[in-house]
């Protein structure tokens, strides 16, 4: 018997069973995963998506399998925070942003400038749960500038 298919996302639905990713694990389209109490099911959705913790595969035998951000290496960032975050955003980094401090991933370049700039940089360990887009599409491969321009416009090409 074939593992049961999940080609929906839905939130809110009282979960069955969770499924504990990383940030780079809940990007995602077509992708074999084993739910934490062991059970396998293919993610095979229409398109990729970021999905956040919280967020649910509907699979096709109508279990709901939801999403838990797991730990991960992360840089916890204090001092100016408004001038960290630019420099952040800047270089397009994803960023998980609170009132006393912001988290990006571990990143050695960015620690360092960070450093450089004065703030303090802090290793830590947790779930990341960045800010999603502004235009409510969260990360995707590149940036996607479909909003408002002609259909002409070639969405392929990617901006480094």
């Amino acid at each position: 018997m074939s593992a049961p298919r999940a080609r929906e996302v839905v939130r809110g639905r009282a979960p069955h069973d969770h499924v504990t990713l990383d940030y780079a694990g809940r990007f995602l389209r077509r992708k074999r995963l084993t739910s934490d109490a062991g059970r396998p099911f293919l993610v095979d959705l229409p398109q990729t998506v970021s999905m956040e913790a919280g967020d649910g595969f509907l699979l096709d035998d109508g279990a709901v399998v939801e999403v838990r951000a797991a730990a991960e290496d992360l840089l916890e960032i204090r001092g100016d925070l408004t001038r960290a975050a630019w420099h952040i955003g800047n270089r397009h980094a994803p960023c998980q942003i609170e009132a006393e401090r912001l988290l990006i991933q571990a990143d050695p370049i960015l620690a360092d400038m960070l450093g450089r700039l004065g703030l303090d940089v802090i290793k830590t360990r947790g779930p990341f749960e960045p800010e999603r887009g502004a235009y409510g599409h969260g990360r995707t491969h590149g940036h996607d500038h479909s909003h408002g321009h002609s259909r002409d416009h070639d969405h392929h090409h990617d901006h480094g």
